[in-house]
């Protein structure tokens, strides 16, 4: 399909939800007539209220289509002058494809790549490119399989996808933004409704009277029947631009197997969903560890610190390459799943070419260093910004660490409290072990309804895996603010406590320590032993 047929069938689906809008009023309209020519005017009179009441949202829905322009992805705006090789190698691979290189490039902070056009006469008309490059797939990817994820993405211009997707992203929003205003009506309507009925029920209870069950089950009905109607024509919507998007993914996926390589494309595809899987844990444990007390890594690092695990974890990451995602994530995803993308590139023919372009693919910025700093000032938010930097990643897990366990928050803290009505301490816990009285405790941790219900042995099974896990938080924070604590920063693994060692040199095993003291015949001493240990010198482990 033509690049104008595409358009002009865009452009009857977007305005055929205007249209039914507009039919819609019609057919209220008419019908409004209808009554008033052959109906009882009482009747009429109820019917035409109604169908007024349907004409609101409809009316609402009809402006709603008109949705402001999408603005640009945040990143950073790399010049031919300040990264030569990235830019040299993008125009190289356009003229490979038979197309026009993009006029900008823009770096991210995501594991992404995608490209864009300012086309003009609804997508007939080319205009200004731009190509959106995540650094995360630049630290993750090698060379080859950057040129391959490239080539994929200068090939949706060399097929004249990008024209069209500035009208295609329109019609997503405005069909979207639609239904969710619809929704959103609705709801407050709802809320309204429920605040009116719950005025009345207070008044009434004031009063000495019966209250009345609170009822918005028709609270807002109008605008949800409006809704469905919409979101019936939106899967028609999505579904008639779904067969295009995908076949053009395909598309794009040759283009890219006939100029990087086979091999290359394929691998480039099952890394991104690991490549994706290790960001969202880096962005979590890592780079924004210490966001809840204000503190952020060094400058450099926020993002920097994502190639270091990635090396650090490469065996993990090997096990995660075999489990491709098999399906959509949703029915309407404009992606083909990666697990059939990857197939039909496989069953390629071997084109030879597995040895290429081995090289990382970060090499291809002139400074890796500086860009990754002034990616985080391109994407951070200016209060962010202004948040503490550490001198390292040593000193952030350190002071992450003092700040939780001073909170002092585990199930065993809050059950120590409600039971003995007292300030909770580990000395405090362990006094009330020695004395027998662990399972009472244990009997004010949150628990399942068959733990409750359980009696003598089973219940101390049921129990001792959260008892275990909160008193060992608690011998943490004991010892950590005892400063008999270190903590070990690791890519490899999750932050490692190191308790002081044993009498023999040894160092102790905190799960070790803490088992006697939730065993069925609960001993103290060994915890008790630890407490009592004095500092390591400064910087030991």
């Amino acid at each position: 399909m033509g690049t104008t047929l595409r358009a002009l069938r865009a452009l009857l689906l977007l305005a055929g939800f205007y249209l039914l809008g507009v039919l819609l009023l019609a057919l209220l309209a008419g019908t409004d007539y209808l009554l008033l020519l052959h109906a009882p005017a009482s009747l009429a009179g109820k019917l035409v209220l109604i169908s007024v009441l349907l004409a609101i949202p409809l009316v609402r829905g009809l402006f709603m289509l008109r949705t402001p322009p999408g603005s640009d992805m945040a990143g950073l705006l790399v010049t031919e002058t300040d990264e030569p090789e990235l830019w040299r190698t993008v125009r190289e691979l356009a003229d490979e494809v038979g197309t026009t290189a993009p006029s900008r490039i823009v770096l991210t902070a995501d594991v992404n790549a995608a490209v864009s056009e300012d086309a003009r006469m609804l997508g007939l008309l080319p205009g200004p490119r731009h190509l959106y490059l995540g650094v995360p797939l630049l630290q993750g990817l090698s060379q080859a399989q950057l040129r391959a994820i490239l080539a994929h993405e200068l090939g949706h211009y060399s097929n004249s996808d990008t024209r069209l997707s500035a009208l295609n992203r329109r019609g997503r929003a405005q069909v979207l933004r639609t239904i969710t205003h619809f929704e959103q009506r609705a709801d407050r309507t709802a809320a309204r409704e429920q605040a009116k009925q719950e005025k009345k029920n207070a008044k009434a209870e004031a009063k000495g009277k019966k209250t009345k069950e609170i009822d918005t089950g028709g609270a807002g009905i109008t605008y949800r029947a409006m809704a469905q109607v919409y979101i019936g024509y939106a899967k028609l919507y999505f579904r008639a631009m779904l067969s295009v998007s995908r076949r053009q993914e395909y598309a794009a996926d040759a283009a890219a197997a006939r100029i990087a390589g086979r091999d290359a494309t394929a691998s480039a595809l099952r890394e991104i969903p690991v490549l994706v899987g290790a960001f969202d844990y880096y962005m979590n444990c890592y780079a924004t560890l210490g966001t809840g007390q204000e503190l952020l890594p060094p400058r450099g690092e926020m993002f920097g610190g994502y190639g270091r695990m990635l090396s650090a974890r490469r065996l993990e990451l090997v096990e995660m390459r075999g489990e491709l995602p098999t399906g959509p994530t949703s029915p309407y995803d404009s992606h083909p799943p990666i697990a059939d993308r990857v197939r039909r590139i496989e069953e390629l023919p071997d084109d030879g070419r597995a040895d290429e372009a081995r090289g990382a693919a970060l090499d291809l910025l002139t400074d890796p260093q500086r860009t990754l700093t002034e990616l985080e000032d391109a994407v951070l938010t200016e209060e962010v910004r202004r948040f503490r930097r550490t001198a390292d990643w040593q000193e952030l897990l350190d002071l992450v660490m003092a700040e939780s366990f001073r909170a002092g928050n585990t199930p065993l803290h809050r059950a120590y409290a409600e039971y003995t009505q007292e300030q909770p301490t580990l000395p405090a816990v362990l006094d009330l072990i020695d004395d027998g009285r662990l399972w009472q405790l244990a009997k004010r941790l949150p628990l399942s309804d068959e733990a409750a219900a359980a009696q003598g042995r089973v219940f101390r099974e049921f129990v001792r895996p959260t008892l275990h896990r909160s008193l060992a938080s608690m011998t943490l924070a004991e010892l950590n603010s005892r400063a008999l604590l270190r903590w070990e920063f690791s890519w490899e693994r999750s932050a490692i406590p190191h308790l002081p060692p044993a009498d023999d040199g040894t160092e102790n095993d905190l799960d070790k320590v803490v088992a006697p003291a939730v065993a069925d015949a609960p001993e103290t001493a060994p915890l008790r032993a630890l407490l009592a240990l004095e500092p390591s010198p400064r910087g030991a482990l």
